[in-house]
């Protein structure tokens, strides 16, 4: 404590604060006065007066702040900071080592022009920073107003506050005027007929009161249904673009010749009818006189199917990249890609009922010793799917997979504690059809991704990937037998051919060519028949054994099968899901 504008007030030192739990939670669309007493020690480029909002840096500030920005005073509403907000900034700096009366009031507009701000008692000229609030200030955690200091931004360092005053709507201007010099109100109301008209219709007139508060009450209704809508965070261009330069050896400190938006020259003309920004640079990409993405799509598309791309650098077609393996099918298929309107469904359909495609992976050893990587296509493609294609292969052949397009994201099982582990939130997984959904609509929370994606190479999202790094690892066949979705799974398929086959053989060689799309050959099925006579005689021996099985999965359980019969057969199954091409005789 210190000596204040009227006995003590407080100071504060820039890492310090004073609260007021429960005291102005305002939403964009209620109207409000914050005003106080502020002695500012110097002119600091950025200083927090007064807040209720979250953190600066991670939470983009969402609520209403008062700051100190170049000696100047600013005052906001932010539902997430610069992309859904308004800011009014003073044009003349708060004069320092003085005491002086600040306020601002809010309209409940939801307009830049709604917010003003007050230097003993008199409006300040301010400036439009932003306007465009959309969305409410209100957000998520306990928002508690605070004097002096924010969590990641910088406090009212040497600042001392008094005098705090908190009001429910918006004040008029001779209000505040009375605030500030201390002269009785009444005083100042019967100074003028204007003076004492903004008065009354500011804190008097019932019929003035009952439409604001209609006004308000159906502007919060509005916020309601706006607030159920999702939202996504996008970007957008500068008002005006600044200036970009050509870098001496990249140092951002040695700017030489300006440079403007434009495509390399060997590459077809930029249309000058097209914008210079990144909707214009994506017209130029996709227009039908640029070979350059047919011929990406269809590269990446091709590796897709065969393990591949006929340019084995699928980032890099310029000339540090590899040139393609069969140039005049690149160039066709990409002719064909672009005449189809860029069909990415159907050009994937031609490419797995090719000729090509349907080959046998089998080679000899002096064809694998000619063409190891199989750049020649004397062969079919070799590799395992990607993480989302094990997971809703094994859903499919399981008769699981719930096939529906669209819908919000899913949480299917996850180990517990993960979560918790790493943000303190709490994961819950889905009841129903969420557990079985395509693997593309599963939930993907960046600092924790799910385990069972991570596991088999799936980007974390942190950046963009155009290719996946593929890995072999024990984790991984561990995954294929005991996850619980693949045990579900498992159960699934084996509940189908248990029903459908009339002995052993004929529901293992079902199984088989559901999960692998082709007959068994050799000794396989004499494999497979080995291991379920030795679950079944295992599960006989200890029938709760079974029962634990059959219980993973919130699946409902085929009551009428016998439990050892259908555990000893789901054990058959899921060997084949976690099948990787070959089964060797022990």
């Amino acid at each position: 404590m210190v000596p204040g504008r009227f006995g003590t007030a407080l100071a504060f030192s820039g890492e310090d604060n004073a609260s007021f739990p429960g005291v102005g939670a305002y939403s964009r669309s209620h109207p409000f006065t914050l005003a106080l007493w502020a002695w500012a020690p110097e002119e600091s480029e950025r200083a927090v007066l007064l807040h209720r909002s979250r953190a600066w840096t991670d939470a983009a500030s969402q609520g209403y702040e008062l700051l100190l920005e170049n000696g100047r005073l600013s005052a906001a509403l932010i539902h997430f900071w610069p992309g859904n907000a308004l800011r009014v900034r003073a044009r003349e700096p708060l004069p320092i080592a003085e005491w002086h009366h600040v306020a601002l009031t809010w309209d409940g507009s939801s307009r830049a022009a709604g917010l003003e701000l007050f230097l003993d008692g008199a409006p300040l000229a301010t400036e439009v920073v932003r306007d465009g609030l959309t969305r409410n200030i209100t957000g998520g955690g306990d928002l508690v107003l605070t004097l002096g200091q924010r969590f990641r931004d910088r406090g009212f360092a040497g600042g001392r506050v008094d005098e705090l005053w908190v009001f429910d709507r918006r004040l008029a201007a001779v209000e505040l005027e009375a605030l500030a010099t201390g002269t009785p109100l009444a005083d100042l109301v019967v100074r003028s007929a204007e003076d004492e008209e903004a008065f009354y219709v500011a804190a008097i007139d019932p019929a003035v009161r009952a439409a604001r508060e209609e006004l308000r009450a159906a502007r919060e209704a509005l916020d309601a249904e706006l607030d159920g809508v999702p939202e996504i965070m996008t970007m957008e261009d500068l008002p005006v673009p600044r200036t970009t330069y050509v870098l001496a050896r990249g140092s951002y400190l040695a700017p030489t010749e300006p440079v403007e938006p434009d495509v390399p020259a060997c590459l077809p003309a930029f249309d000058p009818e097209l914008p210079r920004n990144r909707l214009g640079l994506a017209r130029w990409l996709t227009a039908p006189e640029n070979p350059l993405f047919a011929r990406v799509a269809v590269n990446r598309l091709w590796r897709i199917a065969f393990g591949r791309g006929l340019v084995e650098t699928a980032l890099d077609f310029g000339s540090q990249g590899l040139p393609p393996t069969h140039p005049e099918l690149l160039d066709e298929l990409a002719c064909d890609f672009r005449a189809s309107g860029h069909d990415v469904k159907a050009f994937l359909k031609r490419l797995v009922l090719s000729a090509t495609y349907r080959q046998s992976s089998r080679a000899s050893a002096e064809a694998r010793e000619r063409d190891p990587e199989n750049r020649l296509l004397a062969r079919g493609p070799s590799k395992r799917l990607t993480a989302e294609m094990i997971r809703d292969n094994a859903l499919f052949v399981g008769g699981l997979l719930v096939e529906t397009i669209g819908g919000p994201p899913v949480k299917p099982y996850q180990p517990p504690g993960l979560w918790e582990e790493k943000s303190g939130a709490v994961y819950t997984p889905d009841e129903g059809d969420g557990l079985w959904r395509r693997s593309l609509y599963t939930f993907w929370k960046r600092t924790s991704p799910p385990p069972s994606m991570t596991l088999f190479d799936a980007a974390l999202r942190e950046v963009c990937v155009a290719r996946r790094l593929e890995t072999s690892s024990p984790l991984q066949q561990l995954a294929l037998w005991n996850d619980p979705q693949q045990v579900e799974a498992a159960r699934g398929l084996a509940e189908r051919v248990l029903r459908a086959g009339r002995d052993d053989g004929e529901r293992l060689a079902r199984a088989f060519r559901r999960t692998t799309a082709r007959e068994p050959k050799g000794d396989e099925l004499a494999v497979l028949a080995n291991l379920l006579t030795r679950a079944r005689e295992e599960l006989r021996a200890h029938p709760e054994r079974a029962d634990a099985l059959l219980a993973t999965g919130r699946s409902p359980r085929a009551e009428d099968l016998d439990p050892v019969e259908l555990a000893a057969l789901a054990v058959a199954c899921g060997a084949l899901l976690a099948y990787d091409g070959t089964i060797v005789l022990r």
